[in-house]
């Protein structure tokens, strides 16, 4: 396995975005539609299949796309390649608000596990694929954490949060997150659900009913804010939604409102 080598530069601190810097005849893999601007001499291509396996058949791509719509991904990712005579490049950007994490594949042993989202782009040559945690209880319970991706290869890769990111080194340790502040993590860790203490706190403690678990030696990347917890504040506070209108009280507010018709 030998992916391509590509240089970048992260652009921002809090709403960020990552510019990969292509030599002719290198191509950098994305999700669709993360692509912020690119040069002119850059081509695109829609594919099915990250490319990392030119060889394999019609079979394969259909299967891997069919795996890929079962996390809810599209069953495509985006191929940018640099037809021009000089370097070019392209930036990418996560779809809400975040920080992004440069992965170097090579130097944390090739392979890392990520929640089914986090995936932004990567080198040609890094395989994108997806990995069911095999306990029991993360099937049943596990919500976001159950079905994660498995990146592979020896090149750059690109992961996106929300939030703060933070990373944490376990050695032979014991963590309890909730599931959506995963972003990613090593496959030498072992990964599992609990349940969040007793029956008075899994109903009352508003922190969900089950947190998971890493234990062991390796590298975890966690989030602050969850796209989908910020996605359920907005509709709990969305008056179309059957929420509640906070912070814009006055009576020129609610004649705006009423003449917009909400």
């Amino acid at each position: 396995m030998k992916s391509h080598e590509i240089d970048y530069t992260i652009h921002g601190n809090d709403m960020q975005t990552v510019a990969i810097e292509l030599d002719p005849d290198e191509t950098v893999i994305a999700e669709a539609g993360t692509m912020n601007w690119m040069d002119g001499d850059i081509i695109f291509e829609t594919k099915m299949g990250d490319g990392s396996q030119p060889d394999k058949g019609l079979f394969g791509k259909l299967l891997d796309a069919g795996k890929r719509a079962f996390t809810g991904e599209s069953i495509f990712l985006t191929h940018f390649t640099n037809r021009g005579a000089g370097k070019k490049e392209v930036a990418f950007a996560a779809p809400y608000p975040g920080a992004i994490i440069p992965l170097d594949l090579a130097e944390i042993g090739g392979e890392m596990l990520c929640q089914k989202d986090a995936f932004l782009c990567a080198a040609l040559g890094t395989s994108v694929s997806i990995a069911f945690n095999k306990r029991l209880g993360s099937g049943f319970f596990g919500g976001e954490g159950f079905i994660l991706q498995r990146l592979r290869g020896d090149g750059m890769a690109f992961l996106h949060a929300g939030g703060t990111i933070v990373k944490k080194e376990l050695r032979n340790e014991k963590l309890l997150i909730d599931t959506g502040c995963i972003v990613g993590f090593s496959p030498s860790l072992d990964y599992d659900i609990q349940r969040a203490g007793n029956l008075k706190s899994m109903l009352f403690g508003g922190e969900g009913l089950f947190l998971a678990t890493l234990q062991g030696t390796g590298t975890v990347y966690l989030q602050s804010l969850p796209f989908s917890r910020l996605a359920d504040r907005i509709i709990e506070n969305a008056p179309n939604m059957g929420g509640r209108q906070q912070g814009e009280g006055s009576v020129l507010g609610g004649l705006g409102r009423m003449l917009d018709g909400d």
